[in-house]
């Protein structure tokens, strides 16, 4: 449980606009264990969504190294990084990302179809996983069909399809009303609960506090690192204070 699942070692990224560099991460480290349920916070420019896309394999620091279970991942191809991705990454965002020509089970199977499993194989991963989410009376259903509620569960089941080491949650109910998020968070925390490593970006304070760890950014910098004091005082973390 404790294993270090992700590493990123004084990670920098800059951007040349015109004539201008923009230094969006300027020298970020830190750890994240197994089984860590993380939140990401920062105003708009603070680095946030750059650090995300690092995490996700979605982009390539400019200096610095990330390791994702033990590997160096910060200077391979783009194929290598699509590879990584399917496997290692579960991804939920806010707009769902489903195909809409595509059932729920159709939607939630695809990532398996890129990692190559044979059909028998995709549909019972699938089922079950839509089984996990409490979908399995709307697996025929398309988009269009579903309440935006059941469109980030199904995204959350393909999200959860190949068994990923991370689950990334970029805003996840961004786009639903407060009750349906309240579900949501209540699903991804049962989630977590069954082993899962979470990383949440969210600007929603009320949404972070799910987490057991807070991380704020600032100016292309971690600015705090902290154990949620909420979740210390019910005793889940045995440390005070987070892995360097």
């Amino acid at each position: 449980m404790n294993q270090e699942v992700i590493r990123l070692d004084n990670i920098t990224r800059f951007f040349r606009v015109g004539t201008e560099v923009v230094r969006a991460l300027r020298g970020v480290s830190l750890s994240i264990k197994r089984n860590e349920f993380v939140a990401l916070m920062g105003p708009s420019g603070s680095g946030k969504s750059t650090l995300m896309n690092l995490l996700g394999c979605l982009d390539t620091p400019t200096s610095g190294s990330y390791f994702l279970n033990g590997k160096d991942v910060s200077k391979l191809q783009d194929n290598e990084l699509a590879d990584i991705r399917n496997r290692e990454i579960g991804f939920v965002f806010q707009t769902f990302n489903l195909l809409p020509r595509l059932t729920a089970l159709e939607n939630v199977a695809l990532p398996m179809i890129y990692a190559g499993f044979p059909k028998p194989e995709r549909i019972q991963r699938a089922m079950q996983v839509l089984d996990d989410v409490k979908l399995t009376d709307r697996v025929k259903h398309k988009p269009n069909e579903l309440s935006g509620g059941q469109r980030q569960r199904v995204a959350i089941a393909r999200a959860l399809v190949n068994k990923p080491s991370i689950i990334l949650a970029d805003e996840p109910t961004g786009n639903l009303d407060s009750k349906t998020s309240v579900e949501i968070m209540g699903l991804i925390e049962e989630i977590h609960k069954a082993g899962n490593t979470i990383i949440l970006v969210t600007h929603e304070e009320d949404i972070a506090r799910h987490a057991h760890r807070i991380i704020r950014l600032s100016d292309g910098l971690i600015s705090t690192d902290e154990v949620n004091a909420e979740i210390r005082t019910m005793g889940y973390y045995k440390h005070t204070t987070p892995a360097e």
